[in-house]
């Protein structure tokens, strides 16, 4: 009795040890970003870029994080604001061009259920962005969501 005793006791300090050297470890361990996206961005903070007569304002977020591109283009549709000035990629579709990319980070519904949503002024639109003419001073929104 007094050696199944020892034997509990001896169990229990092990397993109560090696859970408190796992914390431990695990506390000093530097933990995941929850920014991992954006290790892949070509931009982390505010930038202008372009040129051209119309100014357009173009916030792109991705988990926590947002950042706004104000775009200077000559160009008729938010498609080719964003192609010319190289924040979107994607592929052409028989719907338009299907934007993967934007600002280098990716979002591919196949792969992990996420997707770029276009807005303008907080307002979800229902065409692509090849198809969305513009004016001088709008704000749109890119932001990646993920189902």
């Amino acid at each position: 009795m007094k050696n199944t005793m020892k034997a509990f006791l001896l169990s229990a300090a092990l397993t109560l040890s090696s859970v408190f050297v796992t914390a431990c470890a695990a506390e000093g361990a530097e933990q995941p970003s929850s920014s991992h996206l954006w290790d892949n961005a070509l931009y982390t903070e505010d930038t202008e870029l372009g040129e051209g007569k119309l100014t357009l304002a173009v916030e792109v977020a991705a988990e926590e994080k947002s950042i706004t591109f104000t775009l200077h283009t000559d160009g008729e549709t938010l498609g080719e604001a964003l192609l010319e000035n190289e924040l979107v990629s994607g592929e052409e579709s028989e719907f338009g061009l299907y934007i993967k990319f934007v600002n280098g980070i990716e979002a591919d519904f196949d792969k992990d259920g996420s997707y770029w949503s276009l807005s303008k002024d907080g307002e979800y639109l229902m065409q692509g962005a090849d198809s969305t003419p513009i004016a001088d001073g709008e704000h749109y929104e890119l932001t990646r969501v993920k189902e």
